[in-house]
């Protein structure tokens, strides 16, 4: 797992559709008291993967350490 690869979500770009939630198997969002999905556990974010902001048709999904925050 990473400690300095994670997800960033633009809530300003998010639909609130939750598929990077459903997707991620590693627990690392969790819907926060806003309605957007949150990254609650960053740690488990497999380094590299980048498979929520695929699927992520609002292209809402950078990742730290990656020059797209």
């Amino acid at each position: 797992m990473a400690k300095n690869w994670y997800p960033i979500t633009d809530k300003d770009k998010c639909v609130k559709c939750y598929e990077c939630v459903n997707f991620c198997t590693h627990a690392v969002y969790a819907i926060g008291q806003d309605g957007y999905p949150d990254v609650v556990n960053p740690d488990n974010c497999v380094e590299f993967c980048r498979g929520c902001s695929k699927i992520c048709d609002s292209h809402a999904i950078g990742y730290f350490e990656d020059g797209r925050k």
